[in-house]
């Protein structure tokens, strides 16, 4: 393994162990991170997103594989198995990561995954009709953004 491969490994390894702290550490100071749910996140948020999705993942288990370094840093997939908290319902998202790696820290990271399937799984009905729209793309990333910004301004 080489040191973008390293620091991916050490990501995902931390995010298992529910280590938050490991997982904020792999970050730079000005990182930036999407996904087809939390877009355009600053540092301090996706930090914070991390530690309300560990927080508030009770149940959640972490599995990744396929790390693969990059001219500018690494690629993986992982997949995550929990309870939609809003619902109960069960999910399994399965998500492929690419990741800008600047002095030995993640500078970019984007997450890529079917928004249809996953909301889906996590809405039942709903999802499986509308998730598709970008109606309720919107509607359930501005929820989640609220989410985080709750969970920051609580936040100790």
């Amino acid at each position: 393994m080489n040191t973008n491969e390293k620091l991916i490994h050490h990501f995902y390894t931390s995010f298992q162990h529910k280590d938050v702290e490991s997982m904020q550490d792999c970050y730079a100071d000005d990182a930036k991170f999407s996904d087809p749910v939390f877009t355009d996140l600053n540092a301090t948020e996706v930090r914070s997103m991390w530690a309300m999705l560990v927080k508030n993942g009770k149940d959640m288990r972490v599995e990744f594989k396929n790390i693969k370094s990059t001219e500018n840093g690494a690629t993986a997939e992982w997949d995550a198995w929990y309870t939609f908290s809003k619902t109960g319902n069960k999910v399994h998202n399965q998500i492929k990561a690419s990741f800008v790696i600047e002095n030995g820290k993640i500078a970019q990271h984007r997450d890529h995954f079917n928004f249809h399937k996953w909301a889906s799984q996590a809405l039942g009905l709903t999802g499986k009709l509308l998730g598709w729209t970008s109606f309720l793309r919107k509607k359930i990333s501005s929820t989640a953004r609220k989410n985080l910004q709750t969970f920051i301004t609580k936040k100790p």
